[in-house]
Parts: C-alpha cells; structure tokens; sequence
C-alpha cells in the first residue's frame, strides 16, 4: 500500500512526540455519522435504508423511488461534509475518554475523506472542544499509521469502525492494538466476524479502560 503524499505532509507537520500513539477514526468514533446522515438526507429529498453496510444502493429519491448511483452519493457526503457542523455531535462518551487518556498518550485522528473537507472538521472539532491534530487520508490508513509511529516502537492503539481500515493499519502496523467501535452498533449485523485479534467494544465507556491498558497505563 501507497502513502497519500498529502497525509504525508499533514504528518511530517505535527511535533515531535514519544508518548504512546492513539489513532482514531472520526466518523462513527469520535463524531456521530450514520445517525444525523438520515435526517440530512431528508431534507435534501432522499431517504436512506439500511440493507447491507454501504451507501451506494440504499440511498433513494424520496419522490421518485429511484435508487442513487456512486457520484450522487459522493456528492451527496461532501455536502454533508460542508454541512457537517450542522448536523454531527460527538458520540457519547468520546469527549470524556480522550480528556482522560490524552495527557500520557498522543492523540490523533485520522479522517478518510477528501483533503478539501479538512478545514471545515478542524473548525468542528474545535468547536466541540476537540482540539486534537486531524489528518485526512483519500488512500488506506495503514501507511498513514506506520508514518505517526516512526521508527520508535512505541505501543500503537488504533480505533475505527470499517474491518477494512483496521486490516490496513494490521498490514502495516503488526503489533499495533486494534479496536472495532461503532456508533451504533445495532450496524454489526451487517459486517463479517472480525478477526480475532480485534477488540471489539460496544461504546466508549467500555473502550477506554481497555484502550488505557493497550497504551500501557
């Protein structure tokens, strides 16, 4: 897997930092998405129905029936995305176990999403008082994870909602500790096992104690 040169660059601007590195996903994780997106899609027209997990083929012209095609629903998230201080809140939990966790760990969040949406998560997250750095990656999340760690072998925590990411950062990161959080976790059903040397944790009230231990405190 390939780097994402302008993930590399958002990397090589952070500071130097030898604490142990936690890596979180935001959409799902650390802010709400698969909630508010309905209610977003309702008012532009459309409605979106769960049968399997992804977007493409359950998203439908209210009107019409129609279900959308890829580029309208890429459209449709990047103007969610614009739009996301309207409509995204931070998951329960997440807030109060990150102020826990972040004065002995370096935290960082890694967004899949175009480099674009960038400016506009940092200034929501701020608002939120989530003021920790944000990277954003268009390309897999594991070379941007061996990237953050370095060459110092400090223990890796990385947290996200899609078994894909996770296998990336497996691929890339043999020993880091990986955790499967969703947001709502009534979406597990649509997903495969994942592997076993996945954690898997139902909310963050139940992650971070885990997560702490992973870190080594």
């Amino acid at each position: 897997m390939s780097d994402d040169p302008e993930t590399a660059r958002q990397i090589e601007e952070l500071a130097a930092d030898d604490r142990p590195l936690l890596v979180l996903d935001v959409d799902d994780v650390v802010l709400e998405f698969i909630r508010p997106f309905p209610h977003f899609l309702k008012a532009r027209g459309y409605g979106l129905t769960l049968a399997s997990f992804r977007l493409t083929g359950n998203i439908a012209e209210t009107a019409s029936g129609r279900l959308i095609e890829q580029p309208e629903v890429t459209a449709l998230l990047g103007d969610f995305f614009d739009a996301q201080a309207d409509w995204q809140s931070i998951t329960d939990g997440a807030a109060e176990a990150l102020t826990g966790l972040g004065d002995r760990a370096e935290i960082i969040l890694l967004t899949a999403m175009p480099h674009r949406h960038r400016a506009v998560r940092r200034a929501h997250l701020d608002a939120l008082g989530l003021a920790y750095p944000l990277l954003t990656t268009e390309m897999a999340k594991g070379p941007a994870v061996a990237k953050l760690r370095g060459k110092s072998g400090r223990p890796v925590v990385f947290v996200d909602d899609q078994p894909a990411n996770l296998a990336s950062v497996r691929d890339s990161v043999a020993d880091a500790n990986l955790f499967h959080l969703m947001a709502d976790n009534s979406l597990r059903t649509f997903l495969p096992s994942v592997p076993d040397d996945v954690i898997v944790v139902q909310d963050w009230h139940e992650a971070a104690p885990k997560i702490a231990g992973a870190l080594g405190f």
